[in-house]
């Protein structure tokens, strides 16, 4: 199985890089949602360290938002009861998915909670950053502060640009995805 790693700055488009493979993607984000929609056990650890922001089940989108920016050190209470829940749901779509000839590994925090294995091939999503706020901007729960709170518990950009295999210029036109995915896929199984 060759596994592929989408790294690069949040709304630059990793989501739609990864689901252009057409091989099984494995979201972060969406799992994060349905934990907080679904798993009783993680409300219940959010509502022990964090009563004043979660009171009832689901966790919401708010409440989530308001934890963090209340305080610098809730963000990482948080990320120590969701991210191994988090690795638990990886783990299962790579078991699941494991005679699959390529995975899609669609993780924000991928190298920062060292989910990557040193064969993976990283590619990175790079795009304007005057085109990633506009996008950013039109997101019904976009936040500047959260934004850059989740910024600061990133690896720099230019690291993640350094490690990458290979690197897509996003300029968020179909055209140009399907032609960068194309190349990488006839270089990767040759």
């Amino acid at each position: 199985m060759i596994r592929i790693g989408i790294l690069g700055d949040i709304g630059s488009g990793k989501t739609y890089v990864a689901n252009s493979f057409g091989y099984p993607v494995f979201n972060a984000d969406q799992e994060v949602s349905k934990i907080y929609n679904k798993n009783r056990k993680i409300f219940t650890k959010l509502k022990k360290i964090l009563p004043i922001f979660f009171k009832t089940f689901p966790v919401t989108k708010p409440e989530i938002i308001a934890a963090i920016l209340d305080n610098k050190y809730n963000l990482n209470k948080i990320l120590k009861i969701v991210h191994p829940e988090i690795k638990k749901k990886m783990n299962l779509f790579l078991k699941k998915n494991k005679r699959k000839k390529i995975i899609i590994l669609d993780i924000p925090l991928l190298l920062e909670n060292k989910l990557n294995k040193k064969k993976d091939i990283l590619i990175f999503v790079s795009s304007k950053k005057s085109e990633i706020l506009k996008r950013l901007k039109k997101r019904k729960n976009f936040n500047q502060k959260l934004f850059k709170k989740f910024r600061k518990i990133q690896l720099p950009l230019d690291y993640k640009y350094k490690r990458s295999d290979y690197i897509i210029k996003n300029d968020f036109k179909n055209k140009t995805i399907k032609k960068y995915v194309k190349n990488i896929l006839n270089n990767i199984l040759k």
